[in-house]
């Protein structure tokens, strides 16, 4: 065995691995000591950074030196389940020393009610460099996505003068050009069709129970980029057993971020008799419920409402996820009962929300889209599949 196989084997087995690898040097030996302190290194026994602050944050300190940022945002999350970080949070010291990123927004907002006044400004920090970041990765291509599919969403083949796109027009008649009289006689006009105040009506409603922390950062992205486009209405909704609309804070996600309380029940039923009661233009609206489905209030009342909403006419998708975190957990039975009504229900990555968005105001099909990106919808038996 060569000397640096040794070696990996030795930082993957630990220190038990001593009689056989050979004992770990310099560099090699802190980072044996910053997994051992998270996950033990001795018949499986479990380790730990101790009850003082600074030995956590050399801990931090250490597995920021030697691990990319990626692996340090797994040990941080094996972290706040295993040696109870999250007490350690509380302390504006150690909230600089962490990675920052979307798992740790998360639990900051869990913490909300309880950080002390001298974290709270470190925190908001903290937490708007993980939304810049985001931001910068995700609003381009959603605005993108949106202005093109409402663009194509206003054309009219019937358009006065004004309104003609004459681009379009020339491009689509072309096969109409006359040469005696060098020009073309065009057969169908394209216009861009009248603008009006908003073209459709966006309302997020999103599920602040502690299961979809994750999804509650990205949707307050979301929301906050959507509500800048002028051609669209948006309003974002929050709920657990009672509901909260934040949609006045829409202009700065941190805020919409601030303003959410993650935990307690679930009653998805009273947050769509709010969605319904605020919806003005049923046939020109998209509601994003995201959820997990797991209803704690009255599950047929909240069918009912699903079923109501959807013979107005309103366009409705349930996100069962809206985060990279993989196969999400959620009601099956309420998921399939949805399916049933026509209702799509999936789990969604961020990179995927802009062209979802796309796809609805498009009114195109979103299990057919969602079958192109592979996403598994669930079906009205309950069982789960690529597309419809």
């Amino acid at each position: 065995m060569s000397t640096e196989r040794e070696r990996r084997w030795r930082l993957a087995l630990g220190s038990e691995a001593e009689g056989s690898c050979g004992a770990a040097q310099g560099g090699d030996l802190r980072m044996d000591q910053a997994l051992a302190a998270l996950y033990g290194s001795h018949g499986g026994k479990q380790g730990g950074l101790g009850p003082s602050y600074p030995q956590a944050a050399r801990w931090l300190g250490d597995i920021r030196e030697y691990f990319p940022s990626s692996v340090v945002r797994v040990l941080q999350q094996d972290a706040f389940t295993r040696l109870d970080l999250k007490r350690m949070l509380l302390e504006p010291e150690m909230l600089q020393a962490m990675e920052p990123d979307v798992h740790l927004v998360a639990s900051l907002l869990a913490l909300g009610q309880v950080i002390p006044a001298k974290s709270k400004e470190t925190a908001r920090l903290v937490v708007r460099r993980v939304v810049e970041e985001l931001e910068r990765r995700l609003a381009e291509p959603l605005r993108s996505a949106v202005m093109g599919a409402l663009n194509r969403a206003t054309r009219t083949s019937r358009p006065r003068h004004q309104e003609i796109d004459w681009h379009r027009t020339i491009t689509k008649n072309l096969k109409h050009w006359q040469p005696a009289y060098r020009t073309i006689i065009p057969q169908q006009l394209v216009g861009h069709g009248r603008k009006r105040r908003s073209l459709r009506d966006i309302v997020v409603c999103v599920d602040q129970s502690g299961s979809m922390a994750t999804s509650v950062v990205y949707s307050g992205i979301f929301g906050a980029v959507l509500s800048s486009l002028p051609a669209v209405s948006t309003r974002m909704v929050v709920f657990d057993t009672a509901v909260v609309d934040l949609s006045e804070d829409l202009e700065d996600p941190v805020d919409i971020l601030f303003g959410v309380q993650l935990g307690g029940g679930t009653d998805i039923a009273r947050a769509l008799a709010y969605c319904q009661s605020v919806i003005t233009r049923p046939a020109e609206t998209i509601l994003v419920l995201i959820t997990d489905l797991f209803e704690g209030g009255d599950v047929q009342r909240m069918r009912a409402l699903a079923a109501q909403l959807t013979t107005q006419g309103v366009q409705m998708i349930v996100l069962l996820a809206l985060s990279d975190d993989g196969a999400p957990g959620y009601d099956h039975t309420n998921a399939a009962a949805l399916s049933a009504m026509g209702v799509p229900c999936f789990a969604c990555t961020p990179d995927l929300f802009p062209g979802l968005m796309a796809c609805a105001i498009a009114r195109a099909d979103v299990a057919d889209w969602a079958a192109t990106q592979g996403i598994q919808l669930t079906r009205a038996d309950g069982s789960s599949s690529a597309g419809a």
